[in-house]
């Protein structure tokens, strides 16, 4: 039992650091942060996450928020991570092709962001 509990972790670390993309891997919120991401990354149809810029607002204070904006034409969402004053956005490229099926996986993954905050 134990073997096959580390064979799921490692192959969801695997396949966490296998859909990362991009050139900016740093990922605010640290270990918080990091897990919003990879529970974003176990949804079957996202296939890619790649950080952008860390930015900063202009108000302090705050802990780790997350949430998944509007659909693209092609259906690929956005991450909308914020601690802080800092804030970031991830893009998630999907296996979707049209804004409708962008817009349920969007309400999918907002409820399992919204009951790990």
């Amino acid at each position: 039992m134990k073997k096959n509990k580390n064979n799921l972790q490692e192959s969801s670390q695997g396949s966490y650091k296998n859909k990362l993309g991009g050139v900016h891997t740093t990922i605010i919120g640290g270990r918080a942060g990091k897990k919003l991401v990879k529970l974003v990354t176990q949804h079957p149809e996202v296939k890619k996450v790649i950080p952008t810029v860390i930015s900063v607002k202009g108000i302090a204070g705050g802990s780790l928020t997350g949430k998944i904006l509007r659909a693209d034409a092609r259906g690929n969402l956005r991450l909308l991570l914020s601690e802080g004053r800092s804030f970031q956005e991830i893009r998630l490229v999907t296996t979707v092709g049209t804004a409708e099926e962008g817009d349920r996986i969007m309400d999918e993954l907002n409820e399992i962001l919204k009951t790990a905050l």
